[in-house]
């Protein structure tokens, strides 16, 4: 897995959290500041929940990978540690995105590539859990990435999403649009009911094995063949 910000020295990951940590320090205090003049305290509250809902993932995703509590199988896809038969899936973050995301893509490309790099990520899950022998381990995950017609073609069954997820998905308000307007290169503000819960098994999966295989190679070379000059 080429994932950017891994690749980097030690070193090199600190200072980018220490520079992130600092910046989202400055805004907090200017802000702060504001709302002393201004008498409107509550801007300070809503400044500190947002911003910490935006930088958490640059510093979390990577305490939780090398706690071996999250595994990357492709540069954006992401899954928690196996709990009683099941498997969390997570598209990339944030995080991710900001470090992977050839920022030179179009919007269409950038969106071709997020879902052809969790196509992948299906995959290397897939043969993983194979050679474990682990097959019938259940998955489950929420996307805004993924459509319900292409999770129904890959195998993956849309479920309600549940009240927690909801909530967290209304805290991380912020978080989601600007990983959106990355992925659209625009400002895109994410529509909270279209996003989808799915669930499924590996066994699922490997049946349509061949369909995803058939779309990855598919998006990998729309992607290439843009790409060149």
């Amino acid at each position: 897995m080429n994932h950017p910000y891994y690749l980097k020295p030690k070193k090199e990951q600190n200072k980018i959290q220490i520079k992130i940590g600092f910046i989202a320090l400055f805004f907090n205090v200017i802000v702060m500041v504001v709302s002393i003049f201004s008498g409107l305290y509550f801007l300070i509250c809503i400044s500190i929940v947002t911003t910490l809902s935006v930088i958490a993932p640059f510093f979390d995703i990577p305490a939780l990978k090398k706690q071996g509590k999250l595994m990357y199988y492709s540069t954006l896809f992401v899954t928690e540690k196996e709990e009683k038969g099941s498997i969390k899936i997570h598209g990339g973050s944030l995080f991710d995105y900001v470090f992977v995301i050839d920022k030179t893509l179009s919007g269409q490309q950038r969106t071709n590539f997020i879902l052809q790099q969790y196509l992948e990520g299906i995959l290397n899950l897939i043969a993983v859990c194979e050679k474990e022998n682990n097959t019938d381990v259940k998955i489950k995950g929420t996307t805004y990435i993924l459509n319900e017609r292409t999770g129904h073609k890959i195998g993956l069954n849309s479920i309600k999403t549940d009240f927690i997820q909801k909530l967290i998905l209304r805290f991380n308000y912020v978080n989601i649009l600007i990983s959106n307007s990355i992925a659209k290169r625009k400002i895109s503000f994410p529509k909270l009911n279209a996003i989808k819960t799915f669930e499924s098994t590996i066994e699922e999966l490997i049946k349509r094995r061949a369909f995803i295989e058939e779309l990855n190679e598919r998006l990998k070379n729309k992607i290439h063949k843009k790409k060149l000059p």
